[in-house]
């Protein structure tokens, strides 16, 4: 058994409380500990994201296919000359061209007067805001399927609708001229609310005094909104439009699930294209250098469009 720890006295001789022995201190600093805890979360970004990137970049250099044994044969540039010279891949190009400019633009300029007018309303506006947010909250598989059926020549309910109003049926996903119209069509349903929130929220963080001194002013309603509305909005709204080109610049589910990129090669996408050169022709090496250019291309554009909001907002 140990020995008692000693009681002390004060000076009345009543016994005061035993002092604690002294613990050691702790080995490990405030830097330490950070490093400690943010280690995992680091590790994990590079195990899922570094990695994966380099390994790309290191297969767009070689003829590997993952479906043949050996080693993988570099061969420089080759994969990267082929991509750039093909004229597949120009038409695909001038496919995803398309189908970028005229989706985000229709989102833009639905989602915006959308916000304007839900804007002007004083009630009910929480109701028809989360009313053209359903859409966005739904996975674009299911939106795919959704519209799929939707636009079925012989059963689907467009075409019915059309039929009881004495118009002619249309094959929407199985021509060439009306598949890439409703791959657009059905992206901008989809996410048209998402510009619509980005816009309502700089709508409603306007200045009410800029419109009351224009209202003194006997200022038109369209001087107030070229002058007042437009400009403070702009900014805000050009940040939603990059983040949907970036994302309709990648586009694959619904390409995927309404037309496979047909009829023929009409609405096959840049992604569609890579997807089909990696897990049909199994080109792995090939597939690579496609997804290099692309961030490459995605880089290159975001940094100028950056260097325009910045010189707009210094203007």
């Amino acid at each position: 058994m140990s020995d008692p720890v000693p009681l002390k006295t004060d000076g009345s001789g009543q016994v005061a409380s035993a002092t604690p022995p002294a613990r050691g201190r702790s080995r490990l600093s405030d830097r330490g500990l950070a490093v400690v805890f943010t280690s995992p979360a680091l590790l994990l970004l590079l195990a899922m994201s570094v990695f994966p990137l380099l390994w790309t970049l290191y297969l767009s250099f070689t003829d590997y296919s993952a479906t043949r044994g050996g080693p993988a044969e570099f061969v420089g540039f080759g994969n990267y000359t082929a991509i750039l010279t093909s004229p597949q891949v120009h038409q695909r190009t001038l496919t995803t061209l398309i189908f970028v400019v005229g989706a985000v633009a229709l989102q833009t300029v639905l989602g915006f007067t959308i916000a304007y007018l839900i804007s002007r309303r004083t009630r009910g506006r929480g109701v028809l805001t989360t009313l053209f947010l359903v859409p966005m909250m739904l996975s674009p598989v299911v939106v795919g399927l959704f519209w799929r059926f939707m636009l079925d020549a012989q059963f689907g309910v467009v075409n019915s609708m059309l039929g009881s109003l004495g118009l002619g049926q249309v094959e929407w996903l199985t021509r060439q001229r009306t598949a890439l119209l409703s791959l657009i069509v059905v992206d901008t349903w989809q996410w048209t609310p998402f510009i619509m929130l980005i816009a309502l929220a700089g709508l409603t963080a306007v200045p009410k005094y800029l419109y009351e001194a224009a209202s003194i002013d006997r200022a038109s309603e369209w001087f107030r909104f070229r002058t007042i509305t437009l400009p403070l909005v702009w900014p805000l709204l050009l940040i939603a439009v990059l983040f949907r080109a970036i994302e309709a610049f990648r586009q694959f589910d619904l390409v995927y699930i309404l037309t496979s990129g047909g009829p023929g090669v009409s609405t096959e996408t840049l992604s569609f294209h890579v997807y089909k050169v990696a897990f049909l022709g199994f080109n792995t090496g090939t597939a690579s250098a496609y997804g290099i250019l692309m961030v490459l291309v995605v880089i290159v554009l975001t940094q100028f469009y950056l260097r325009y909001l910045n010189k707009l907002k210094e203007d």
